[in-house]
């Protein structure tokens, strides 16, 4: 049977992780195994500092690069004693190339060279990964994803070229798959120019659905820190459960309002050839874990998501003229222009208010005040920033009033048993 699993940060971010992915993989070779992996721990973040350094021209770019470099040197010293190792040559090839554009000045956007040296960590992860697995006798072979996931030239947030996707993966995959397990990048894909784009932030879950569905697999697995789908984030609250099944619907509902165990985009290939999604976890893989499929289910519990670095925007006429349908049209092709993301909207004969995404870390601030500035001539956009948005799936009053009395509620919305509230980051939970 052909399978795909999907292994993130968490789950390789030093070597003894690594050597719990490894005994897992131990377990399944005889299965056609796809292996996606992310990049190691928090190496994407670390990266991300080196972009910053580089873009902005300080003198941080050689420091920030360095603790990538000694981490994971840390992760080969003890996997590989020998440092005579061909792994080593290769790790050292992989950071010489990133080097190479470190060593000019910028002139590309900010977005292209974002997706040249952040895509380093995927590399980085799987040599280390498909190096190990073959030192501990389980045949593995490397596979460049950019060969595999062709898209357009939109940085950091690629569109797939299917059919010729489809047409690559089918090519190189199978026949590697004849003679062991096949480890290679999530998150990034490759311009027909050759170039490294990567498909959105935390998007290797969605790599792992693009192969599973060029390959038609039987299943796919996500191995997380957590026992499966729960009703909400283990950090946040002590009284969640273990979701045992739900339906590709609901998956996508979950995702859509920021549920944070499945990438948005990962549903939709595998709901279109039925392929089942389980959602497992690498500290205990004997559990149950989720299974997510095209089966309905009769009932769910409330589900809580919370979205962290929100802000309101309201968006007052400054003509009085109503906030019509052609105006919508218009603000949403604005909003979408500079790449901002809705996640709830209201409005009023005069007003729009919208409660969106402001993650410094992503540099949504600085979007916004571009929208501001671009919609000024026609609107006045005030801003309240520093808020969070609550989201309870298969709402009760007993748990909306949990979340909602006693606070200050700047925006609430009720669609169909989906509850919303936007109050203050700082309010407890």
């Amino acid at each position: 049977m052909s399978y795909v699993f999907k292994f993130g940060g968490a789950s390789i971010k030093n070597a003894e992780a690594i050597q719990n992915m490894v005994s897992i993989l131990q377990r399944y070779q005889k299965e056609r195994l796809v292996v996606v992996v992310s990049a190691s721990g928090k190496t994407t973040n670390a990266l991300e500092d080196v972009v910053n350094a580089y873009y902005n021209k300080t003198d941080k770019v050689k420091e920030y690069l360095d603790k990538v470099k000694l981490k994971h040197t840390e992760i080969l010293n003890t996997l590989f004693p020998d440092t005579t190792d061909p792994i080593y040559a290769d790790i050292h090839d992989a950071f010489i190339d990133v080097e190479w554009i470190l060593e000019e000045e910028p002139q590309d956007t900010y977005d292209y060279l974002y997706d040249q040296i952040v895509s380093l960590g995927e590399i980085l992860s799987t040599k280390i990964v498909a190096a190990y697995l073959n030192k501990q006798g389980v045949t593995a072979a490397w596979v460049d994803a950019r060969d595999c996931i062709l898209t357009d030239n939109t940085y950091r947030d690629a569109n797939i070229n299917w059919e010729e996707t489809l047409k690559q993966i089918q090519r190189i995959v199978p026949p590697l798959q004849e003679k062991g397990l096949v480890v290679t990048q999530g998150f990034i894909g490759g311009t027909s120019e050759n170039f490294t784009t990567t498909l959105g932030r935390e998007g290797s879950d969605f790599t792992a659905s693009i192969f599973s569905y060029c390959l038609d697999v039987k299943g796919m697995a996500i191995w997380k820190d957590v026992p499966g789908v729960l009703t909400g984030d283990p950090r946040i609250f002590k009284d969640v459960t273990l979701l045992d099944k739900i339906s590709y619907g609901e998956a996508i509902e979950m995702t859509y309002y920021g549920a944070k165990v499945i990438h948005p985009k990962t549903i939709r290939p595998l709901q279109n050839k039925g392929i089942p999604l389980h959602v497992k976890s690498f500290v205990n893989p004997e559990g149950a874990g989720t299974v997510i499929n095209g089966e309905k289910v009769a009932e769910y519990p409330s589900v809580i998501v919370v979205k962290e670095k929100q802000a309101m925007l309201k968006i007052v006429s400054n003509d009085f003229y109503f906030v019509d349908e052609a105006r919508f049209a218009a603000l949403f092709n604005t909003l979408a222009e500079y790449r901002i993301k809705v996640n709830m909207t209201q409005n009023t004969a005069l007003a729009f208010s919208v409660c969106v995404n402001n993650d410094p870390d992503k540099n949504e601030p600085a979007k916004i005040q571009a929208l501001t500035e671009a919609l000024a001539n026609d609107y006045t956009v005030s801003v309240i920033d520093n808020l969070k948005l609550i989201t309870i799936r298969h709402a009760t009053d007993k748990m909306v009033n949990r979340f909602a009395k006693g606070r200050k509620i700047y925006l609430e919305e009720k669609i169909r048993g989906t509850v919303q509230l936007v109050m203050g980051a700082s309010e407890k939970l």
